[in-house]
């Protein structure tokens, strides 16, 4: 039986590992640069502060299958939305239907709290998610490129910054 919880503190460890499974998965075991301790930071802050994200961990017979790590953002042309950064199930639960468990509940989870949009990105080489996605309605926005800057880069470019926070 496949059961779909919140994250709690003690899980960090799980996610962790989980996200070191997908690292892999996507073949990129090194770029994991996150530790136990930042998700405890940002996933389980102290009272009164804002969580940077939420887990949900999906259990097949009391045993951990996959999670679902998303977090707030905000669209200037639809408002409220959800961005699912990681869905991932391991492979001796794939095809079980806990991806789409994980993901209606996070979509469940935008709708209840007025988001107008769930979105996430998918690898061009895996086509067996980009089927299942596009099965659930999803549409690929082929027009778009991803940026990003990181480690080094994002370190330059913000001390070209002249103006004080």
């Amino acid at each position: 039986m496949t059961t779909i919880r919140a994250a709690r503190p003690e899980d960090a460890p799980l996610i962790l590992a989980f996200i070191r499974e997908l690292a892999e998965y996507e073949r990129e075991p090194h770029a994991v640069r996150v530790a136990e301790a930042d998700l405890l930071r940002d996933g389980f802050p102290a009272p009164g502060e804002s969580p940077y994200f939420e887990c949900l961990i999906a259990e097949e017979d009391a045993q951990p299958a996959g999670f679902a790590l998303f977090f707030p953002v905000y669209s200037t042309w639809r408002g409220r939305s959800l961005h699912l950064e990681d869905l991932f199930v391991r492979p001796r639960f794939r095809s079980r239907g806990i991806g789409k468990a994980l993901l209606t509940r996070v979509a469940a989870l935008a709708v209840e709290r007025g988001c107008r949009l769930l979105f996430w990105h998918v690898l061009d080489w895996n086509e067996p998610a980009i089927a299942f996605y596009r099965s659930l309605g999803a549409t690929p926005l082929d027009d778009w490129t991803r940026m990003r800057l990181a480690d080094d880069a994002l370190a330059a470019v913000a001390a070209l910054s002249e103006v004080p926070a």
